[in-house]
């Protein structure tokens, strides 16, 4: 099985698919989202799903960046739909800033079957690049993310419309910001609101890191219970999308 390249969207086509997830990772892990998430993007095309993964390196304007990756999972599934025929409507997937960015799609979420959360950050801009922290106020110039952190929560509590949503969070990750995520999701009150929230062991980096050794130290250097947590997470997945 090969990724094929289609502009920013790495694509992993199995031979007889059954669905498809629209993935987006985090901060600098997104650059190359098929070595960074390799173990976890490979399990879930090995049970039938395509794999859309955009690669992109963070900036300031969140937004735009949210709407340019709907633009490509768009015409990547295009793509894919000329190649198969019609197909499900995908799964959205994201890491990290990976969520906010599908949480703020210009669709609100409605043209997918689902989004599965994992570990949710909002954090300023500040605190995201902190070296920006020390430099700002020294220059006296405001650098912040587009939306603000706030501004992101209320733009999902106004306009993200999907009532299927996944929220992972694990047990020792410092980062996860899963909470603030979940308020904004019952603020808006949706009456058919079907938001799950799941624990599973591991940190922030637990989706991504077991494809980054494999990827750069070859099978051997896998922590075997780190991909038990990723066979599990991979199932979880799987499972919650059928």
């Amino acid at each position: 099985m090969d990724w094929l390249q289609l502009g920013k969207i790495w694509q992993l086509r199995p031979a007889r698919p059954v669905g498809q997830v629209d993935f987006i990772g985090g901060s600098y892990l997104a650059a190359t989202p098929q070595v960074s998430y390799r173990r976890l993007l490979e399990d879930l095309s090995n049970s039938g799903l395509v794999i859309n993964a955009w690669a992109y390196v963070p900036g300031f304007d969140h937004q735009s960046q949210a709407r340019e990756a709907w633009k490509d999972f768009r015409n990547a599934r295009k793509k894919l739909e000329e190649h198969y025929g019609p197909m499900p409507m995908p799964l959205r997937l994201g890491h990290s800033l990976g969520c906010k960015l599908q949480l703020l799609a210009p669709d609100g979420g409605r043209n997918c079957c689902g989004l599965v959360a994992l570990s949710f950050n909002n954090f300023q801009a500040g605190r995201s690049i902190p070296l920006l922290g020390e430099i700002a106020p020294l220059l006296g110039v405001e650098t912040e993310f587009s939306p603000s952190p706030s501004e992101t929560l209320r733009l999902i509590s106004r306009h993200y419309q999907q009532e299927r949503n996944l929220v992972i969070r694990f047990s020792r990750d410092q980062l996860d910001q899963s909470d603030a995520l979940l308020q904004a999701l019952e603020r808006r009150q949706r009456p058919q609101n079907q938001t799950e929230v799941l624990q599973l062991p591991g940190d922030h980096l637990t989706p991504a890191s077991a494809g980054v050794r494999r990827s750069v130290l070859g099978d051997w250097a896998d922590d075997p219970k780190r991909v038990g947590i990723i066979h599990q997470l991979t199932e979880v997945i799987r499972s919650w999308s059928a």
